[in-house]
């Protein structure tokens, strides 16, 4: 989401200089691959961009053919092979293949206009983009973009009625699979390949705290381009360093952050009353992951008292709450205590389970 975000920044920046550009996307990959389907640069005639499809080795030859798809206004697929001695991004060493769609925009694109859309709207979006094709069809081009509707849940502008059911059909995969893809569709002498993109919401970080300790948390998240909700005591807080927290709740007040599968909760109030009232009340909501900071000690002490008080978490629950919280990285500053806790959210979220990447087995990234 914040790359989007960026290429959004730039071209509305550009807005008024009447300036072309383009859009280079990530829609296959084979092997390894720096970056994955759905990566994408902002590509202006003048050679400004924003965004990427690489590490860097893939930029230079992107942003160039970007500028011959702008000044053509066509279209067109590059493939990079970079497991080649002779293959531009030979340099990366990452031996994969990846396929990159140039499209220009033009002024009846509505690229830019979907991708403004998953920015507004919090909630998960699917863009379906035709990558390959067997022939010319003036209603499906090769590049167009399609919004899928999930309110209708129809996919918007498709005029081709057995391409539209086909893809509507495999969108319902993607949603429930929550994994984007690319399917290949043949009927009535048409041969097409659409990538089908899922954009989940932007992450969302609802902290419970008022002490300093909270400041790296709030400068990481900015860097990762998080949603924050922050619940406290605000007075007592620096005005400048909450300045990138969205939604802001003093604690004596009714109004809470919404919560939602999207969101990850840190309750780090340093008052046991305050994060055991907390937790009563937030292990209720659809988060999936419940920080409470503090030694095990506190937390079983937590524990019982619920018990005492005739309440037990379920299996589920209990599954949510991680107490002590972050990755064991050897962390003791509050800085280097953030950099674990955004470490274990991120592997809540992914669904992995941490640890040393050299000890893993297999590639890095799931292959299709």
């Amino acid at each position: 989401m914040k790359e989007i975000k960026s290429i959004l920044q730039l071209y509305n920046s550009f807005k008024d200089s009447n300036e072309k550009c383009a859009i280079a996307q990530v829609v296959r990959v084979e092997e390894s691959s720096y970056r994955r389907e759905g990566a994408r640069m902002l590509v202006f005639e003048s050679g400004v961009f924003e965004g990427g499809i690489s590490g860097g080795c893939l930029e230079g030859d992107a942003l160039q053919r970007s500028q011959i798809a702008i000044l053509k206004q066509e279209p067109s697929i590059v493939t990079y092979d970079t497991s080649k001695e002779n293959e531009i991004g030979v340099g990366l060493g990452c031996n994969g293949v990846i396929d990159v769609l140039i499209s220009p925009i033009s002024e009846n694109s509505k690229t830019l206009q979907m991708l403004q859309k998953c920015v507004s709207d919090r909630g998960e979006h699917v863009i379906a983009t035709v990558t390959a094709l067997n022939s010319e069809i003036d209603t499906i081009p090769l590049g167009r973009s399609l919004y899928y509707n999930k309110d209708s849940a129809s996919l918007e502008d498709c005029r081709h009625e057995g391409l539209r059911n086909f893809l509507q059909d495999k969108i319902q995969d993607v949603l429930n699979h929550k994994k984007s893809k690319t399917y290949d569709y043949e009927a009535q002498a048409l041969q097409a390949s659409v990538f089908i993109e899922l954009i989940p919401p932007q992450f969302h970080l609802a902290v419970y705290g008022d002490n300093y300790d909270i400041y790296p948390i709030l400068e990481m998240a900015k860097l990762m381009d998080w949603e924050v909700s922050l619940v406290g005591n605000i007075q007592k807080l620096k005005k400048e360093k909450l300045r990138s927290v969205a939604n802001l709740y003093p604690k004596d007040f009714e109004a809470r952050p919404t919560i939602d599968e999207r969101t990850a909760i840190i309750l780090m109030a340093h008052d046991y009353k305050t994060d055991y009232s907390n937790l009563k009340q937030l292990i209720k909501s659809p988060a999936p992951y419940i920080a409470s900071l503090g030694p095990r000690k506190r937390f079983d002490k937590m524990v019982a008292e619920f018990k005492a008080n005739g309440i037990e978490f379920s299996e589920e629950e209990q599954q949510r709450i991680y107490a002590p919280c972050g990755l064991e990285i050897g962390a003791n500053t509050p800085e280097e205590i953030a950099l674990s806790l955004f470490s274990e959210i991120l592997s809540v979220f992914s669904e992995k389970t941490g640890g040393m990447l050299r000890e893993k087995n297999g590639p890095i990234h799931e292959r299709n």
